[in-house]
């Protein structure tokens, strides 16, 4: 069992621009049913053919972290809290507990790894399904 990397995360300022601006270098696409607009504190883009996602994620404090970019992992078989618990045993740290910040089935644990690097624990695959299934929202 393992997690893989649902998105790669980019904090800096202003995430509508940055996120045209690789849109454009890369070739990369936005939702269409979720278009990113002026003002969006997340905008995501994605590779056409693979699916990479870039999440650009806009930092309000003036001062951006020295380490702008982490992984966002989705457990491919346990739950989000499994996948936590999992990790602790491993070696991994938590530096902030976000889930459910916006509500039931919502948010993140932000991790280290043993050397510090952070990364962030999202939901499975299932329990988005099932988020979806149960409410029609992500």
């Amino acid at each position: 069992m393992a997690s893989f990397i649902s998105h790669t995360s980019i904090d800096c300022h202003d995430a509508f621009a940055l996120s045209e601006w690789w849109r454009m270098t890369l070739g990369y696409e936005t939702d269409p049913a979720d278009p990113n607009r002026p003002g969006d504190d997340e905008c995501p883009i994605s590779d056409p053919d693979t699916g990479h996602t870039l999440l650009f994620l806009q930092v309000g404090d003036h001062v951006l972290p020295d380490k702008r970019i982490h992984f966002d992992l989705r457990p491919r078989e346990r739950t989000q809290d499994a996948e936590t618990t999992w990790l602790l045993e491993h070696g991994a740290t938590v530096v902030a507990d976000r889930r459910g910040i916006y509500g039931p089935g919502s948010g993140w644990t932000v991790m280290a790894d043993p050397e510090g690097n952070q990364f962030c624990v999202v939901r499975s695959p299932d329990e988005l399904a099932s988020l979806r299934a149960g409410s029609g929202t992500a």
